[in-house]
Protein backbone atom coordinates (compact mmCIF):
# COMPACT_ATOMS: atom_id res chain seq x y z
CA UNK A 1 0.00 0.00 0.00
CA UNK A 2 0.97 3.35 -0.88
CA UNK A 3 1.46 6.31 1.62
CA UNK A 4 -1.21 7.93 -0.36
CA UNK A 5 -3.48 4.89 -0.31
CA UNK A 6 -2.90 4.32 3.54
CA UNK A 7 -3.63 7.65 4.09
CA UNK A 8 -6.94 7.66 2.03
CA UNK A 9 -7.76 4.71 4.29
CA UNK A 10 -6.70 6.42 7.22
CA UNK A 11 -9.46 9.45 6.65
CA UNK A 12 -12.11 7.01 5.58
CA UNK A 13 -11.10 5.52 9.19
CA UNK A 14 -11.68 9.05 10.98
CA UNK A 15 -14.50 9.64 8.76
CA UNK A 16 -16.62 6.15 10.13
CA UNK A 17 -15.76 7.41 13.50
CA UNK A 18 -18.52 10.13 12.99
CA UNK A 19 -21.36 7.34 13.48
CA UNK A 20 -19.96 6.89 16.94
CA UNK A 21 -21.37 8.89 19.78
CA UNK A 22 -19.93 12.13 20.86
CA UNK A 23 -17.61 13.00 17.99
CA UNK A 24 -16.27 16.34 18.15
CA UNK A 25 -17.98 17.66 14.71
CA UNK A 26 -15.74 20.63 14.24
CA UNK A 27 -12.68 19.42 14.74
CA UNK A 28 -13.51 16.18 11.89
CA UNK A 29 -14.08 18.79 9.13
CA UNK A 30 -11.63 20.52 9.91
CA UNK A 31 -9.44 17.58 9.56
CA UNK A 32 -11.14 16.38 6.76
CA UNK A 33 -10.29 19.66 4.51
CA UNK A 34 -6.98 19.32 6.04
CA UNK A 35 -6.59 15.33 4.45
CA UNK A 36 -7.88 16.73 1.13
CA UNK A 37 -5.14 18.77 0.25
CA UNK A 38 -2.32 16.06 1.28
CA UNK A 39 -4.16 13.80 -0.44
CA UNK A 40 -5.34 15.35 -3.73
CA UNK A 41 -2.59 17.99 -3.90
CA UNK A 42 -4.56 21.40 -3.33
CA UNK A 43 -4.08 24.80 -2.64
CA UNK A 44 -7.29 25.03 0.08
CA UNK A 45 -10.23 23.39 0.62
CA UNK A 46 -13.24 24.51 2.59
CA UNK A 47 -16.61 22.95 3.75
CA UNK A 48 -20.25 24.78 3.68
CA UNK A 49 -23.03 23.51 5.28
CA UNK A 50 -26.61 24.67 5.29
CA UNK A 51 -28.28 26.08 8.78
CA UNK A 52 -31.73 26.06 7.58
CA UNK A 53 -32.39 29.26 9.77
CA UNK A 54 -29.13 31.33 8.39
CA UNK A 55 -28.26 29.74 5.00
CA UNK A 56 -25.33 28.63 3.89
CA UNK A 57 -22.29 29.08 6.63
CA UNK A 58 -18.32 28.21 6.50
CA UNK A 59 -18.36 24.96 8.63
CA UNK A 60 -14.49 24.34 8.24
CA UNK A 61 -11.39 25.90 5.87
CA UNK A 62 -7.90 24.78 5.89
CA UNK A 63 -6.72 28.31 6.02
CA UNK A 64 -8.21 31.76 7.40
CA UNK A 65 -7.37 32.84 3.22
CA UNK A 66 -9.82 30.16 2.27
CA UNK A 67 -12.33 31.24 4.94
CA UNK A 68 -12.26 34.73 4.19
CA UNK A 69 -13.21 33.38 0.45
CA UNK A 70 -15.80 31.62 1.12
CA UNK A 71 -17.35 34.51 3.42
CA UNK A 72 -17.13 36.57 0.58
CA UNK A 73 -18.72 33.98 -1.35
CA UNK A 74 -21.79 33.22 0.82
CA UNK A 75 -21.96 37.39 1.12
CA UNK A 76 -21.70 38.43 -2.49
CA UNK A 77 -24.13 34.73 -3.32
CA UNK A 78 -21.84 34.51 -6.17
CA UNK A 79 -19.69 30.99 -6.81
CA UNK A 80 -18.89 27.76 -7.02
CA UNK A 81 -19.73 26.66 -3.87
CA UNK A 82 -23.25 28.25 -4.12
CA UNK A 83 -23.66 26.52 -7.73
CA UNK A 84 -23.09 22.93 -6.29
CA UNK A 85 -25.09 23.16 -3.12
CA UNK A 86 -28.25 24.92 -5.27
CA UNK A 87 -27.87 22.18 -8.49
CA UNK A 88 -26.82 19.60 -5.97
CA UNK A 89 -24.43 18.36 -8.93
CA UNK A 90 -20.63 18.67 -9.16
CA UNK A 91 -19.14 21.54 -10.98
CA UNK A 92 -15.58 22.14 -12.37
CA UNK A 93 -13.42 25.13 -13.19
CA UNK A 94 -9.89 24.01 -14.95
CA UNK A 95 -9.24 27.68 -15.22
CA UNK A 96 -10.92 30.50 -13.82
CA UNK A 97 -9.77 33.08 -16.35
CA UNK A 98 -12.04 31.61 -18.22
CA UNK A 99 -14.76 32.14 -15.51
CA UNK A 100 -15.87 35.67 -15.07
CA UNK A 101 -19.06 35.42 -16.69
CA UNK A 102 -20.05 32.28 -14.49
CA UNK A 103 -19.15 33.58 -11.24
CA UNK A 104 -18.38 37.98 -11.84
CA UNK A 105 -17.67 38.52 -8.24
CA UNK A 106 -16.36 35.13 -7.35
CA UNK A 107 -13.40 34.50 -9.85
CA UNK A 108 -11.86 38.30 -9.67
CA UNK A 109 -11.40 37.18 -5.52
CA UNK A 110 -9.98 34.41 -5.90
CA UNK A 111 -8.01 34.83 -9.03
CA UNK A 112 -6.39 37.91 -6.61
CA UNK A 113 -5.78 35.09 -4.01
CA UNK A 114 -3.89 33.27 -6.29
CA UNK A 115 -6.34 30.43 -7.28
CA UNK A 116 -6.57 29.04 -10.30
CA UNK A 117 -9.07 25.83 -10.30
CA UNK A 118 -11.72 24.97 -8.51
CA UNK A 119 -14.39 21.48 -8.32
CA UNK A 120 -16.91 21.90 -5.84
CA UNK A 121 -18.67 18.44 -4.52
CA UNK A 122 -22.07 18.52 -3.29
CA UNK A 123 -22.61 16.46 0.24
CA UNK A 124 -25.90 15.52 -0.69
CA UNK A 125 -27.75 11.70 0.99
CA UNK A 126 -31.25 10.62 -0.98
CA UNK A 127 -31.59 14.13 -2.24
CA UNK A 128 -30.98 16.36 0.44
CA UNK A 129 -28.69 18.54 0.12
CA UNK A 130 -26.41 19.70 3.42
CA UNK A 131 -23.69 21.69 1.85
CA UNK A 132 -20.31 21.35 -0.47
CA UNK A 133 -16.89 20.94 -0.47
CA UNK A 134 -14.83 23.02 -1.99
CA UNK A 135 -11.18 22.24 -3.83
CA UNK A 136 -8.66 24.85 -4.98
CA UNK A 137 -5.59 24.86 -6.92
CA UNK A 138 -2.89 27.08 -7.51
CA UNK A 139 -2.26 25.76 -11.04
CA UNK A 140 -5.18 25.29 -13.78
CA UNK A 141 -6.33 22.17 -14.86
CA UNK A 142 -8.13 19.30 -13.85
CA UNK A 143 -8.26 17.09 -10.98
CA UNK A 144 -8.04 13.18 -12.05
CA UNK A 145 -10.85 11.25 -12.31
CA UNK A 146 -9.97 9.14 -9.71
CA UNK A 147 -9.26 11.78 -7.08
CA UNK A 148 -12.42 13.38 -7.93
CA UNK A 149 -14.14 9.91 -7.20
CA UNK A 150 -12.50 9.65 -3.73
CA UNK A 151 -13.42 13.36 -2.49
CA UNK A 152 -16.82 12.72 -3.61
CA UNK A 153 -17.13 9.34 -1.52
CA UNK A 154 -15.33 11.46 1.05
CA UNK A 155 -17.79 13.60 1.10
CA UNK A 156 -20.81 11.09 0.72
CA UNK A 157 -19.60 9.57 4.10
CA UNK A 158 -19.03 12.80 5.56
CA UNK A 159 -22.94 13.89 5.07
CA UNK A 160 -24.12 10.44 6.68
CA UNK A 161 -21.84 11.16 9.87
CA UNK A 162 -23.24 14.47 9.78
CA UNK A 163 -26.86 13.62 9.49
CA UNK A 164 -26.31 10.66 11.61
CA UNK A 165 -25.19 13.24 14.83
CA UNK A 166 -28.21 15.56 13.73
CA UNK A 167 -30.51 13.12 13.95
CA UNK A 168 -28.86 11.90 17.34
CA UNK A 169 -28.90 15.55 18.95
CA UNK A 170 -32.78 15.91 17.76
CA UNK A 171 -33.35 12.41 19.36
CA UNK A 172 -31.93 14.07 22.76
CA UNK A 173 -33.37 16.93 22.23
CA UNK A 174 -36.87 15.14 21.93
CA UNK A 175 -36.19 12.67 24.58
CA UNK A 176 -35.40 15.59 26.76
CA UNK A 177 -38.53 17.55 25.57
CA UNK A 178 -40.66 14.82 26.45
CA UNK A 179 -38.90 14.20 29.87
CA UNK A 180 -39.49 17.20 30.30
CA UNK A 181 -43.47 16.62 29.22
CA UNK A 182 -43.65 14.22 32.02
CA UNK A 183 -42.19 15.55 34.92
CA UNK A 184 -44.11 18.38 34.49
CA UNK A 185 -47.71 16.68 34.29
CA UNK A 186 -46.39 14.27 37.29
CA UNK A 187 -46.00 18.40 39.16
CA UNK A 188 -49.33 19.36 38.49
CA UNK A 189 -51.12 16.30 39.13
CA UNK A 190 -49.21 15.96 42.49
CA UNK A 191 -50.71 20.16 42.74
CA UNK A 192 -53.99 19.35 41.77
CA UNK A 193 -54.36 16.70 44.44
CA UNK A 194 -53.01 19.24 46.95
CA UNK A 195 -55.46 22.07 45.69
CA UNK A 196 -58.69 19.16 45.70
CA UNK A 197 -57.57 17.99 49.52
CA UNK A 198 -57.31 21.70 50.64
CA UNK A 199 -60.38 22.91 48.78
CA UNK A 200 -62.36 20.19 48.94
CA UNK A 201 -62.38 20.48 45.27
CA UNK A 202 -63.09 17.56 42.56
CA UNK A 203 -59.79 16.90 40.37
CA UNK A 204 -61.72 18.64 37.41
CA UNK A 205 -62.56 21.49 39.50
CA UNK A 206 -59.03 21.70 40.82
CA UNK A 207 -57.20 21.81 37.68
CA UNK A 208 -59.48 24.77 36.39
CA UNK A 209 -58.34 26.36 39.43
CA UNK A 210 -54.93 25.61 39.16
CA UNK A 211 -54.94 26.84 35.55
CA UNK A 212 -56.73 30.40 36.58
CA UNK A 213 -53.97 31.59 39.00
CA UNK A 214 -51.81 30.97 36.45
CA UNK A 215 -53.54 32.80 33.86
CA UNK A 216 -54.32 35.57 35.73
CA UNK A 217 -50.61 36.26 36.95
CA UNK A 218 -49.02 35.46 33.00
CA UNK A 219 -47.72 32.48 34.77
CA UNK A 220 -46.65 29.02 33.28
CA UNK A 221 -48.90 26.50 34.76
CA UNK A 222 -46.31 23.73 35.50
CA UNK A 223 -44.17 26.91 37.72
CA UNK A 224 -47.31 27.39 39.73
CA UNK A 225 -47.78 23.50 39.98
CA UNK A 226 -44.13 23.44 41.15
CA UNK A 227 -44.06 26.14 43.50
CA UNK A 228 -47.63 24.24 45.14
CA UNK A 229 -45.40 21.03 45.33
CA UNK A 230 -42.66 22.51 46.66
CA UNK A 231 -44.49 24.28 49.31
CA UNK A 232 -43.46 27.86 47.73
CA UNK A 233 -47.00 28.60 47.16
CA UNK A 234 -49.80 27.83 49.34
CA UNK A 235 -52.67 26.37 48.21
CA UNK A 236 -54.77 28.76 49.99
CA UNK A 237 -53.97 31.73 47.95
CA UNK A 238 -55.21 29.56 44.83
CA UNK A 239 -58.06 27.99 46.28
CA UNK A 240 -59.25 31.59 48.15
Amino acid sequence: MTQRESLLARTFVDVADTLVADFDVVDFLTVLTARCIELFHLSEAGLLLADPPRGLRVAASSSHEMQVLELFEIQHDDGPSLECYRSGAPVHCEDLQTATDRWPRFTPEALASGWASVDALPMHLRGEVIGSLNLLRAEPGALPPTDLVAAQALADVATIGILQHRAAELHRLLGEQLQYALNSRVAVEQAKGALAEHAGLNMDGAFVALRKYARDRNQRLVDVAHAIVERKLPVDQIAG
